[in-house]
């Protein structure tokens, strides 16, 4: 159970592979969404690698385990590749992503039985739901372990993660992490020009949630102590809701803080460009 607790230059390490793996992934079958999976790439990796009790063997029931819960299932790349480096499945099978059959489809799927994914996701807006209710689970089974959820900042312009929140204050479901890739974009241009979220964190607040904030989700070393204060502020009463700032396309130049990456493949002389700023001391699938 959870073999993982790397240091900084260990999880670096990994964050440029899983960037290599995602960059590949989306070039090989001209489609996916790099964008978002590069700015979480950071995120996945302290989690599997560094903050989770998890187990790569995989019980669906994940008894014992924290949980984990991708809401905004369109950046499917970095979880892939984070879980093949974790030991989830063979780190040969990115090759199949998007392709017929594979079990790697463009968003996460349970029908196919991949080890890691508990369920469908990304029809946007639905994961803190099935968190809260993983969650209130493990209440009723005095399971000690936490749930995790991730969202994208312009899924909070679905209008269920706001019942989501007030259900979750209101029941005290107080072993919920709840973290918002803050990035600024979504498919169409900013958030801000498209509908803007205002005060993020006095609208958690005001709903009843315990709010943190950590200004670059891209730094390991900012990240992994907000990640260890979220789930030391567990457990009093509130769900903790973790505002995360990333920058979208993080770690490839052309690609960064830019809508345009959101869902778009990068195309041969693009993907060598990006590979070679994406240098690693592990092995490409």
């Amino acid at each position: 159970m959870n073999p993982f607790k790397y240091e900084t230059e260990q999880l670096l390490d990994v964050a440029q592979q899983v960037r290599r793996d995602i960059v590949r992934m989306v070039h090989a079958v001209n489609s996916g969404h790099p964008g978002g999976s590069l700015g979480c790439t950071e995120f996945l990796v302290s989690l599997y690698f560094r903050q989770m009790t998890h187990n790569p063997s995989f019980k669906m029931d994940g008894i014992g385990e924290d949980l984990f819960f991708l809401s905004n299932g369109h950046i499917s790349p970095v979880w892939y590749s984070v879980l093949a480096r974790a030991g989830y499945f063979d780190v040969a099978e990115l090759a199949t992503f998007r392709k017929l059959n594979s079990r790697l489809q463009g968003h996460p799927a349970t029908e196919e039985n991949l080890p890691g994914i508990r369920i469908a996701s990304g029809s946007l807006g639905q994961g803190p739901s099935v968190a809260i209710g993983a969650a209130q689970v493990k209440k009723l089974n005095n399971d000690d372990k936490l749930v995790y959820v991730l969202t994208g900042d312009g899924e909070l312009e679905e209008g269920q993660v706001w019942e989501a929140a007030m259900y979750a204050a209101h029941h005290k479901v107080d072993n919920l992490i709840w973290t918002v890739d803050y990035n600024g974009q979504q498919i169409d241009g900013p958030v801000d020009a498209i509908m803007s979220l205002g005060n993020l964190r006095l609208k958690f607040e005001s709903f009843g949630c315990k709010v943190i904030h950590c200004e670059n989700g891209n730094d390991f070393d900012q990240l992994v102590p907000v990640l260890e204060e979220a789930k030391s502020l567990t457990g009093q009463g509130k769900p903790v809701v973790l505002l995360m700032n990333t920058q979208m396309g993080y770690g490839v130049d052309f690609m960064m803080g830019s809508h345009k990456w959101h869902g778009v493949a990068p195309n041969d002389a693009q993907l060598q460009d990006a590979l070679v700023q994406l240098k690693t001391t592990l092995n490409d699938y």
